[in-house]
Protein backbone atom coordinates (compact mmCIF):
# COMPACT_ATOMS: atom_id res chain seq x y z
CA UNK A 1 0.00 0.00 0.00
CA UNK A 2 1.34 3.55 -0.78
CA UNK A 3 1.83 6.31 1.97
CA UNK A 4 -0.93 8.60 -0.20
CA UNK A 5 -3.47 4.89 0.29
CA UNK A 6 -2.64 4.31 3.46
CA UNK A 7 -3.64 7.98 4.33
CA UNK A 8 -6.49 8.22 2.68
CA UNK A 9 -7.64 4.25 3.76
CA UNK A 10 -6.84 5.58 7.81
CA UNK A 11 -7.85 9.46 7.28
CA UNK A 12 -4.43 10.61 8.17
CA UNK A 13 -1.87 12.92 6.51
CA UNK A 14 0.85 11.10 4.06
CA UNK A 15 3.41 12.99 6.13
CA UNK A 16 2.47 11.05 9.55
CA UNK A 17 2.56 7.90 7.76
CA UNK A 18 6.09 8.37 6.78
CA UNK A 19 7.05 9.95 10.07
CA UNK A 20 5.96 6.77 11.67
CA UNK A 21 8.17 4.43 9.05
CA UNK A 22 10.78 6.52 9.41
CA UNK A 23 10.70 5.96 13.35
CA UNK A 24 10.50 2.22 12.92
CA UNK A 25 13.56 2.15 10.73
CA UNK A 26 15.83 4.49 13.34
CA UNK A 27 15.20 2.10 15.73
CA UNK A 28 16.61 -0.80 14.61
CA UNK A 29 19.68 -3.20 16.04
CA UNK A 30 23.30 -2.15 15.37
CA UNK A 31 24.69 -5.22 13.92
CA UNK A 32 28.41 -3.80 16.14
CA UNK A 33 28.66 -3.25 19.68
CA UNK A 34 29.12 0.67 19.94
CA UNK A 35 31.10 0.18 23.16
CA UNK A 36 34.48 2.14 23.31
CA UNK A 37 35.06 0.86 26.54
CA UNK A 38 35.09 -2.65 27.19
CA UNK A 39 32.50 -3.51 30.35
CA UNK A 40 35.24 -5.73 32.25
CA UNK A 41 37.70 -2.92 32.45
CA UNK A 42 34.99 -0.77 33.69
CA UNK A 43 34.04 -3.13 36.11
CA UNK A 44 37.29 -3.35 37.35
CA UNK A 45 37.67 0.37 37.71
CA UNK A 46 34.49 0.79 39.39
CA UNK A 47 35.87 -1.64 41.55
CA UNK A 48 39.46 -0.35 42.41
CA UNK A 49 38.08 3.29 43.05
CA UNK A 50 34.58 3.15 43.36
CA UNK A 51 34.20 6.87 45.08
CA UNK A 52 35.54 9.06 41.82
CA UNK A 53 33.68 11.20 39.37
CA UNK A 54 33.16 10.43 35.88
CA UNK A 55 35.77 12.89 34.37
CA UNK A 56 38.01 10.76 36.39
CA UNK A 57 36.91 7.73 34.99
CA UNK A 58 37.22 9.11 31.42
CA UNK A 59 40.44 10.39 32.40
CA UNK A 60 41.89 6.75 32.94
CA UNK A 61 39.54 5.18 30.49
CA UNK A 62 40.59 7.70 27.46
CA UNK A 63 36.73 8.70 26.47
CA UNK A 64 34.45 11.42 27.45
CA UNK A 65 32.25 11.69 30.23
CA UNK A 66 29.19 11.10 28.61
CA UNK A 67 30.73 7.45 27.43
CA UNK A 68 31.12 7.10 30.92
CA UNK A 69 27.51 7.76 31.51
CA UNK A 70 26.05 5.18 29.20
CA UNK A 71 28.52 2.62 29.80
CA UNK A 72 27.75 2.78 33.80
CA UNK A 73 24.04 2.76 32.66
CA UNK A 74 24.39 0.02 30.73
CA UNK A 75 25.94 -2.04 33.52
CA UNK A 76 23.23 -1.06 35.49
CA UNK A 77 25.92 0.68 38.18
CA UNK A 78 24.40 3.71 40.39
CA UNK A 79 26.83 6.93 40.58
CA UNK A 80 25.46 7.24 44.01
CA UNK A 81 28.42 8.41 46.62
CA UNK A 82 29.11 5.66 49.71
CA UNK A 83 28.49 8.84 52.70
CA UNK A 84 30.30 6.38 54.40
CA UNK A 85 34.00 6.39 52.79
CA UNK A 86 33.27 10.47 52.24
CA UNK A 87 32.72 10.92 55.97
CA UNK A 88 36.19 8.68 57.07
CA UNK A 89 37.97 10.50 54.46
CA UNK A 90 37.18 13.97 55.62
CA UNK A 91 37.79 13.11 59.31
CA UNK A 92 34.11 13.40 60.17
CA UNK A 93 33.12 10.50 62.49
CA UNK A 94 29.63 8.91 62.77
CA UNK A 95 26.99 8.82 65.69
CA UNK A 96 26.07 5.74 66.51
Amino acid sequence: MTFAGAAEFYNLSPTTIQNWKRRVHSKTIRQTKPYKIPDEVLLNDVKEHPNDYQYERARRLNCSKTGIYHALKRLGISQKKDLKASNKKSGVSEKA
